[in-house]
């Protein structure tokens, strides 16, 4: 996931100049990003790192505690007025995850696929974070491929552009030539990066337990499982060797596909911290003034944007999962070309099987089926009342389906889904919040590239694919089959409803059967009510106490006094904290 910034090259020597050879490199010693970044030091310790973490963690809690507070609004509360701060701090979040560096940078874009954890706002502005920061020095890249590869550069390269063509947060990459002639890029991974992740997760370990035991916010969030799925993305990322690996899996998905192109890895040259690619120049696919100068048709290349990614996702299980338009360039012929393999995603055949049936629940507008389709799946949390998320879905259900499938736009699904996911029991797993941030992306993408450009009517024959499995010839045998499962379900449950039917009454004889029925509303202002009794009694057992001590004090009765008024302040903070029990209960009235 990890995106390139493009490196000044307005100064370039001849190709002689940038040929390896040690009397004539000049070391790259600028710093490409404007901005030195404290977490980019040599000299950085643990401890400080610990400090700067935590006190954006607590500045953020703050915030978000003071935002609660109705009585902190300039001329009153609105529900404009908590938008704008809302939109304020995360644009705040966006720009302090820049600053605190690799690890913060990849967890924002892995939390801008999250909208089951926080509001549209963030995920917005975190999807926007890119990776702005100082390329670093040519030395150094060159003692990590000595290191990794156990010979200098001038030995395993005939040339090796000293300046690099990008950098990130986790690398950067030099464009090179092998002793054989053939033209590389090398990507090299960022000096001291695993020792930064291994002090970074183990601070945020600590920052989610900590959420996870909040009152608040740890409520129906599992975040250290969050937590361990983060490090999990993480780790792989940064291994070179399993981003090669999987170049190699995509390019062999699509061997048969003279229309795309993916560059080949020479193992010979990679290691966990360097990675050599096949260098296979293009135009960026966002470059549309470049593309019609090159005479390419930008409407067919947004079909077959689309299509390739489809392709992917349905018939080959293996997936890029940020194809953002610095991962996918054409070539002059008009072939695509996917870069940078480091986050894929998989779809097993068992989750095409529950995706099949979320998908027979959507076309019949059942949000009974396609709420238990998505509990299967482990997109949502089942939780003792269900009514609520029932109703999200089913209103979802006849929203969507009122227009025409191919009138469908991924962008507007996606924002009703985060809606309803965000304060409810939804877990979007990884694989799921992936496809979706890369349909929203490759919508964008065709979009721009062709106006007219709509996702789901170049999805409509994958969508009938998968309805029928991809195996059966036309859907009519996969509606068959369907009404096949149900009336063996209705069979079955005809079978054994007598029995189930005789239980019940024999259990009502017996009384083993109560009913409870409860208003939450009313169970909410009951408590409130005695709640203010009680405030109520507080007040007047704090004024009394406090008088008695006045009056002992008066009397020349410290002691006594001194007991009665640490009394009066016991009742006092409990007071405070009934206080803030019933300001709970107002914001869930």
């Amino acid at each position: 996931m990890e995106t390139v910034v493009s490196v000044n090259h307005s100064i370039r020597g001849s190709d002689a100049e940038q040929r390896i050879n040690p009397p004539s490199v000049t070391p790259l010693r600028q710093n490409y990003g404007g901005k030195a970044y404290r977490w980019n030091r040599k000299n950085y310790s643990r401890q400080r790192r610990f400090i700067d973490i935590w006190t954006f963690v607590l500045t953020w809690l703050t915030w978000l505690w003071i935002d609660a507070k109705k009585w902190s609004y300039r001329g009153g509360f609105t529900e404009e007025k908590k938008n704008a701060r809302r939109r304020a701090q995360a644009i705040w979040v966006r720009e302090t995850f820049l600053d605190l560096g690799p690890t913060f940078i990849k967890v924002g874009q892995l939390f801008s696929t999250r909208a089951d954890l926080f509001p549209i706002e963030y995920v917005e502005e975190l999807s926007k974070l890119q990776d702005k920061v100082p390329a670093f020095s040519y030395e150094q890249a060159e003692e990590i491929i000595l290191e990794d590869l156990g010979k200098t550069v001038q030995d395993l390269f005939q040339n090796f552009d000293p300046i690099p063509l990008a950098a990130a947060s986790l690398g950067q990459v030099h464009k090179a030539q092998l002793h054989s002639g053939a033209d590389v890029v090398v990507k090299v991974q960022r000096p001291g990066l695993k020792k930064l992740f291994e002090i970074d997760l183990a601070i945020l370990r600590g920052i989610a337990r900590y959420f996870q035991n909040h009152p608040r916010w740890g409520k129906g969030r599992d975040w250290v499982g969050i937590y361990d799925e983060c490090c999990r993305i993480l780790w792989l990322e940064i291994d070179y060797l399993n981003e090669g690996r999987n170049a190699d899996t995509f390019r062999r998905n699509f061997r048969d596909c003279d229309w795309v192109k993916v560059p080949r890895v020479s193992w010979q040259y990679t290691s966990p911290r360097v990675l050599t690619l096949e260098y296979i120049p293009g135009i960026k696919i966002s470059n549309y003034e470049a593309l019609e100068a090159s005479g390419l048709d930008r409407k067919e290349l947004a079909q077959m944007g689309a299509k390739a990614y489809l392709q992917q996702l349905l018939n080959h299980g293996f997936f890029h999962a940020d194809p953002h338009p610095g991962n996918i360039a054409v070539s002059p012929g008009g072939e695509l070309i996917f870069y940078d393999f480091g986050m894929m995603g998989q779809i097993t055949s068992n989750l095409r099987e529950k995706l099949m049936e979320t998908l027979f629940g959507i076309t019949q507008k059942d949000g009974d089926r396609v709420m238990k389709s998505l509990i299967a799946v482990g997109a949502l949390a089942p939780t003792g009342d269900m009514g609520p998320v029932r109703r999200s879905i089913q209103y979802m259900l006849d929203h969507f389906m009122d227009q025409p499938f191919e009138n469908q736009s991924i962008a507007s699904i996606s924002d009703d889904l985060y809606e309803i996911a965000y304060d409810q029991p939804f877990r979007f797993p990884a694989t799921f919040t992936f496809v979706m941030r890369a349909f929203s992306t490759l919508e964008g993408v065709g979009k721009g590239l062709d106006p007219e450009f709509n996702f789901m009517e170049v999805a409509q024959p994958f969508a009938m694919q998968l309805m029928s499995n991809g195996n059966l010839p036309n859907t009519a045998n996969s509606i068959f089959n369907e009404l096949s499962r149900q009336a063996v379900q209705v069979s079955s449950s005809a079978l054994g409803l007598p029995g189930r039917i005789e239980d019940t009454l024999e259990k009502l004889e017996q009384g083993d059967i109560r009913m409870r029925v409860r208003l939450a509303e009313t169970d909410r202002v009951l408590r409130r009510v005695s709640n203010v009794q009680m405030g109520t009694n507080y007040a007047v057992l704090i004024s009394a106490f406090t008088l008695s001590a006045t009056l002992l004090l008066i009397s020349d009765k410290v002691g006594l006094a001194l007991v009665v008024l640490f009394l009066a302040v016991g009742l006092g903070i409990a007071f405070l904290r009934l206080l803030r029990r019933i300001d709970r209960l107002d914001r869930m009235m």
